[in-house]
């Protein structure tokens, strides 16, 4: 079969994708963090107006990509992912729905700290999904284990387009558990994208999970005219 290619360099849809569940994950956009040397975490930090451009980038983009077609929105309740989520929601007609299971992963005591001071006064390098930076904060498998509940009902959920909204560490854990994989490959492994990437997964009526884009940066790119 050949395929076309559309304009951000993807393949267009085919009839057989046409009943196929869609999960959309959105990487924040540009946060105050990005540009200030601190911590992102739980540290509750705004988008900058570079980050509101993008957003209402993906917004059209992802409004064109669904065509007229419903979609569930769920965002971590973090401000930056909020934003995000709020202008994409706006676009889309639809409200969105905070998840805590979103968040970002817990960086503990350095939280509110800038990024310098975290190197400085790391407790434990991590090496494997079990350390921890801080004895307070998460390691990889908490934040594995967070997630788990949510992702199962999103892939058990009749709607046919998902849009999540959430930040890089988190979606790289999602975006291994969409592969089917075990928390212990996050030891050998890692799926990480961008502020502001777009991922489209896709699940067919026989189970079988398809990545089509990973951290599409073109969603957040203005458009060409």
């Amino acid at each position: 079969m050949t395929e076309q290619t559309g304009a951000r360099g993807s393949s267009q849809p085919n009839p057989e994708e046409s009943s196929m569940k869609r999960i959309y994950t959105v990487q924040h956009t540009q946060s105050e963090h990005h540009l200030n040397g601190m911590v992102g975490s739980w540290t509750d930090w705004n988008l900058t107006e570079l980050g509101k451009q993008q957003a209402e980038r993906i917004a059209l983009k992802l409004e064109q990509e669904l065509d007229g077609k419903e979609a569930v929105l769920y965002t971590s309740d973090l401000k930056r992912a909020r934003q995000t989520a709020d202008i994409i929601a706006a676009r889309l007609r639809t409200a969105p729905v905070e998840r805590r299971e979103l968040r970002e992963r817990n960086l503990g005591r350095c939280c509110g700290k800038t990024v310098q001071w975290l190197r400085k006064n790391l407790e434990c390098e991590e090496k494997t999904i079990d350390d921890r930076l801080f004895s307070d904060a998460e390691s990889r498998r908490d934040e594995w284990n967070r997630l788990k509940p949510f992702f199962d009902r999103v892939m058990a959920e009749e709607a046919e387009n998902i849009i999540l909204v959430s930040h890089g560490d988190l979606l790289s854990v999602f975006n291994a558990m969409f592969l089917g994989l075990e928390a212990e490959s996050l030891n050998t492994c890692e799926l990480f994208g961008f502020a502001g990437g777009v991922s489209q997964m896709m699940v067919r009526e026989d189970g079988k999970r398809i990545i089509r884009r990973i951290s599409d940066m073109s969603f957040a790119q203005p458009i060409q005219t």
